[in-house]
């Protein structure tokens, strides 16, 4: 199958064109057709397969089909993404799928003022792509109403409840409309995936593609068992033994701070990347490394799932 085959609107199908799509991969194009109709779908598929765009695609196609125009704090799609990094990602992808489009996208997220963000809910915009904690805030506020969502997208699902999101999940679906479409993605398929979606998804169709819980073929898993006082000479050997991008996700903020230091004074060019440092921070760490501007990224789990850079080449857990 071409992407052409999937009729999207012309507008939409030049863009990706441009990008260089010519075939949807297999969530794609199974997800795209139920998407366009309006049905409710789960998607499960392994990281790195595409499922950003197996929704984003359809959903801005079935924007462009529409004759509604935004209205002030009205959005008509709403997408749920665990982290900020993500939900930046995202928001990035409908505004270059969607650049020939009259769509208008915006990313919600805290660490930052919300005033840019009020300001633009004010003027109206098609697509919201949040965070749950900045969303509730606006929520409380009465900047953000749902009354007109008709899409809702819960991206990463199960990133989302392992992060403690469950709450917020609950509060949020209490105010969408009764008449909606729902689209659940995620790598895993775990129980209490199946049961919210059983609780607020209508007769999903349910698409899963390939297996979830194995490695990707072409990436080599090596277990270096090791005593504890043993790893950071161990790591520096790794680094000097191997060439390309790194990422090391270590389990504290404060841990990754100091791994990040010492590295840099052990002759490797590292940042680290965690909830506490300030957002303008995070997004130069972020872009610097997508950039290639610094060789080894330490991180926590906030970079753990759905970041999209091609040039890592290696990804150490260091304290698995």
């Amino acid at each position: 199958m071409k992407f052409t085959d999937l009729r999207l609107p012309q507008s939409i199908q030049q863009t990706i064109t441009r990008i260089g799509y010519t075939q949807p991969t297999p969530i794609q194009e199974e997800a795209i057709p139920f998407i366009l109709q309006g049905k409710d779908v789960i998607g499960v598929a392994r990281t790195g397969t595409g499922k950003s765009a197996a929704f984003i695609l359809p959903i801005l196609a079935n924007l462009e089909s529409s004759t509604r125009k935004p209205k002030p704090n009205h959005p008509s799609v709403l997408v749920l993404a665990p982290t900020r990094e993500l939900a930046v990602q995202l928001a990035d992808s409908f505004k270059a799928y969607g650049a020939k489009t009259k769509s208008r996208v915006i990313a919600i997220f805290g660490g930052v003022s919300q005033k840019r963000q009020v300001r633009a809910l004010k003027d109206g915009v098609d697509v919201v792509v949040a965070t749950p904690g900045r969303l509730l805030d606006l929520m409380r506020q009465k900047q953000i109403k749902f009354d007109d969502v008709n899409t809702f997208v819960l991206d990463e699902a199960d990133r989302m409840l392992d992060m403690g999101f469950s709450v917020q999940l609950e509060r949020i679906f209490k105010y969408m409309p009764e008449k909606r479409q729902t689209l659940m993605f995620s790598a895993t398929l775990p129980k209490n995936i199946l049961k919210l979606s059983e609780k607020y998804l209508n007769n999903p169709k349910r698409i899963s593609v390939g297996e979830t819980n194995v490695v990707a073929t072409n990436i080599k898993q090596d277990v270096i068992r090791i005593e504890q006082d043993k790893k950071y000479d161990e790591l520096l050997l790794q680094l000097h033994d191997r060439s390309g991008s790194v990422i090391v996700f270590i389990k504290t903020k404060h841990g990754a701070d100091r791994m990040a230091k010492n590295l840099r004074r052990d002759g490797f060019t590292s940042e680290a990347l965690h909830g506490d440092l300030r957002q303008s921070k995070r997004d130069k760490v972020m872009q610097n490394f997508r950039t290639k501007n610094f060789r080894v990224l330490i991180a926590t789990d906030i970079a753990a799932r759905g970041l999209d850079v091609p040039h890592i080449e290696h990804v150490v857990n260091y304290d698995l």
